[in-house]
């Protein structure tokens, strides 16, 4: 259903079964579609392509010019996966021609209230932004990381897959996969022990990132001693050697 005070502009594309609800604006060069929901007071603009099933609550900004000083109007965009959840008043902004010109957000997410995406920046799937959670340009999030309430990312920055920023935290660093985080700034606590036995890993594969935690926080070691200690472990256990590999792959350095 379409909201008689909603306003859909001509260029717009819209799949079966989308509602829109009152005064909200979807604009030119936008896709939505099939079977999302756009609730009151919404504002969609583009070039933006949403995926199906997504529901944006009301007051929600997508799809908007970014904040970037640099940025003069370039045709850049954001394109959004399926089934994600878009609370009140969160903000999610398209990409720069300083970058790929694209903001990129996966599938089954939830950004909570007042959560911001800023420009370029690429989050995975069944991420979850709690209120106020933020991140800066550039940055990259992994599937199932969580974002604790007001949390914060600095710009270019990378968060591993399964890692938690814990409430308040202040992340200048990359956080490598599986790593928990606090502080301002952000600094490791533990590994996600939680979270990975939600997800259906095995015991013998969370004693061994406990192991690489410890090479990499413990031990003393520098990166590379730590990455090097690991090659039995990364050999025979996936998620080691995904949490190696993002170590020996990033470029401001990880959370110490």
């Amino acid at each position: 259903m379409i909201h008689s005070t909603a306003i859909i502009e001509p260029g717009a594309k819209l799949g079966n079964n989308v509602s829109v609800g009152p005064y909200s604006y979807i604009g030119n060069d936008v896709v939505i579609g099939d079977n999302c929901i756009i609730e009151s007071h919404v504002v969609v603009k583009g070039p933006s392509t949403i995926g199906s099933g997504n529901h944006i609550f009301q007051f929600a900004s997508v799809g908007e010019a970014c904040q970037d000083k640099k940025y003069n109007n370039e045709p850049t965009t954001l394109i959004m996966g399926d089934n994600n959840v878009i609370r009140e008043c969160a903000t999610i902004h398209r990409g720069t021609i300083q970058d790929q010109g694209v903001t990129k957000i996966g599938s089954n997410n939830l950004f909570m209230a007042y959560t911001h995406v800023a420009h370029d920046a690429v989050i995975g799937d069944n991420v979850i932004f709690a209120n106020n959670a933020s991140v800066a340009g550039h940055v990259h999030v992994g599937d199932w990381v969580i974002l604790g309430g007001n949390s914060g990312v600095h710009q270019f920055c990378k968060i591993g897959a399964h890692a938690f920023i814990g409430m308040y935290s202040g992340v200048n660093k990359d956080v490598p996969p599986f790593v928990t985080t606090i502080g301002m700034p952000a600094g490791p606590a533990a590994i996600n022990k939680e979270g990975m036995k939600r997800r259906g890993f095995e015991s013998d594969e969370i004693m061994a990132v406990r192991r690489a935690y410890k090479a990499f926080y413990r031990k003393s070691l520098g990166a590379e001693e730590a990455i090097e200690s690991l090659s039995e472990d990364a050999a025979k256990y996936p998620a080691v050697k995904l949490m190696v590999d993002f170590v020996k792959n990033s470029e401001r350095g990880i959370v110490r």
